[in-house]
């Protein structure tokens, strides 16, 4: 998350320098803003778990002083009975006085064990001493981080007010030309109706001839089962052999068949993107940042609302666009206001990514995770650059947000 918060700081210094839009330097102030307030909640949730771990630790440390306590006056009353008997009685004197040789070795053997126990109970305390040391380190270590975390959070919201002030003279300034931005959100966001619109006819064209290849694999599969079939029985009659009991199996052909690699290849490349959903990297190189989310954007400085199908990403100049996942180039196709877009299949998932110029890759080329795609779309009125990403599986969108490792 600092990552993605340093990314949006300098994108926006670097967009700064050029002459932008105001609804895109809002819109780069308004994910400021948001990430900042998650960093902030985030450092809040630290500062509660290390006080629940300092109050923890308080109470092991209490129990454990009591403890040593109780030990240390055990060994003191067993040290002071040690004491007394020697000044009272030589050791040596009291293992020679028994009466018998038994009496005697079991002096020595007393004698032997009670050394012990001293010793065990020296080591005890010893040892208490140290967990007690050790934990009463842990607490100041705790101590320490809470009082670093405490400033990271005072430091983080003076941020956040000077980013929130920076959006209010943003706004202010964009508020005497209301209706020219009102119409710009609105020409987008029929744009981008077009292009869901062309998206979902494209993909789901995909997903039929999909679907039609599975079913002429399958047709091909039984023809050649059939065919198979009657040349056994043609050889049966030549050979004059009864017809076979209709319960004996017909021998299966040894080759693999079509549509069975076919969905294997599916269903594995479908379970491995699955495998890394929220690992997957960002579909550009560099720095870069989420300066549109996906679903429904109320704009209340200019009264307007817009739905998008994907996120909106901006990256420094001259990066590339590139895959998110092992794929097959599905489609390119050139759109306006989008410039070249490519769609990508993995299994039944697919990947859009749209203002790509320069396209590397070609119709049924298979790519890699990672793999340049294009390189991104620079506006030369504005000098940003950025793109648009969407995530489907099959005829259904996702939110690619939760996919991607920030």
């Amino acid at each position: 998350m600092q990552t993605e918060i340093e990314n949006a700081n300098r994108l926006y210094l670097d967009v700064k320098k050029q002459t932008t839009t105001i609804i895109q330097r809002i819109s780069l102030i308004n994910k400021q803003i948001e990430t900042s307030k998650e960093i902030i909640e985030v450092q809040k949730k630290e500062i509660e778990a290390l006080d629940n771990e300092m109050a923890l630790l308080e109470k092991e440390i209490v129990a454990l002083d009591a403890e040593l306590k109780i030990r240390k006056g055990k060994y003191a009353n067993a040290i002071k009975s040690v004491m007394h008997k020697r000044q009272s009685e030589n050791k040596l004197f009291f293992i020679l006085s028994g009466k018998t040789l038994g009496e005697t070795l079991r002096r020595m053997q007393y004698l032997k064990q009670y050394s012990k126990v001293q010793k065990s109970q020296a080591d005890e305390i010893k040892e208490k001493n140290a967990e007690l040391a050790l934990r009463k380190e842990e607490v100041q270590k705790a101590k320490e981080e809470r009082r670093k975390t405490l400033i990271d959070i005072r430091n983080e919201q003076t941020k956040l007010i000077a980013e929130e002030r920076n959006r209010k003279s943003e706004v202010d300034e964009a508020q005497g030309k209301q209706k020219e931005l009102q119409s710009e959100l609105q020409d987008k966001q029929k744009q981008a109706n077009r292009l869901n619109a062309e998206i979902e006819k494209l993909i789901a064209e995909e997903v039929a001839r999909q679907e039609r290849e599975r079913r002429l694999a399958e047709e091909r599969r039984r023809e050649r089962e059939e065919q198979q079939r009657l040349a056994e029985e043609k050889k049966r009659k030549e050979r004059g052999e009864a017809e076979p009991d209709k319960k004996t199996p017909i021998t299966k052909p040894t080759e693999k068949e079509e549509p069975l690699i076919a969905e294997a290849e599916t269903f594995n490349l479908s379970k491995n993107f699955i495998a890394n959903k929220g690992v997957l990297p960002m579909p550009v190189t560099g720095p870069a940042t989420i300066v549109s989310s996906f679903g429904v954007h109320k704009h209340t400085e200019w009264n307007v609302s817009t739905n998008s199908s994907g996120i909106d990403i901006q990256a420094q100049r001259n990066s590339d666009i590139r895959s998110i996942f092992d794929g097959k180039v599905s489609r390119i196709i050139a759109f306006p206001g989008y410039n070249n877009c490519v769609i990508l299949r993995h299994g039944d998932y697919y990947t859009f990514y749209a203002n790509i110029i320069n396209v590397y890759v070609k119709k049924g080329q298979k790519v890699k995770t990672g793999e340049a795609l294009g390189k991104i779309y620079t506006d030369s009125d504005t000098g940003i650059a950025s793109m648009h990403f969407q995530l489907w599986k099959q005829t259904t969108k996702l939110d690619p947000a939760p996919w991607l490792k920030r």
